[in-house]
């Protein structure tokens, strides 16, 4: 049976809002520098905004949430192939990011 309602608040430990602070803030700068992604730029500023807030649970619109997951995702899976042919170095920068992400993308994001 499907459920009806869906719950969009979120319990994010401090290290995983500051991990998906710094996250938002990378697809903010990226996307506000050209207009024709001004949608993604207006959203990544209210994610921002609410990770932000000294509240403990965070709140998010269904789009909000839809973003963030499939932009989990898209780099994940993109890290997850750089890693393939990276070099020593490299490949210990991803794995850290790789599991960080991973992390909070079982956690919350699915079921």
């Amino acid at each position: 049976m499907k459920k009806l309602f869906t719950n969009y608040n979120f319990d994010f430990d401090k290290n995983e809002k500051k991990i998906l602070t710094t996250f938002v803030k990378q697809i903010f700068k990226q996307s506000s520098a050209d207009e024709k992604y001004f949608q993604q730029s207006k959203t990544s500023a209210s994610i921002l905004d609410k990770l932000n807030e000294n509240g403990e649970t965070v709140r998010f619109t269904k789009a909000e949430r839809e973003f963030l997951k499939l932009n989990l995702e898209t780099t994940l899976a993109h890290y997850k192939k750089e890693t393939s042919k990276a070099g020593f170095l490299k490949k210990w920068l991803y794995k850290s990011m790789i599991k960080q992400y991973d992390n909070i993308l079982n956690k919350h994001f699915k079921g």
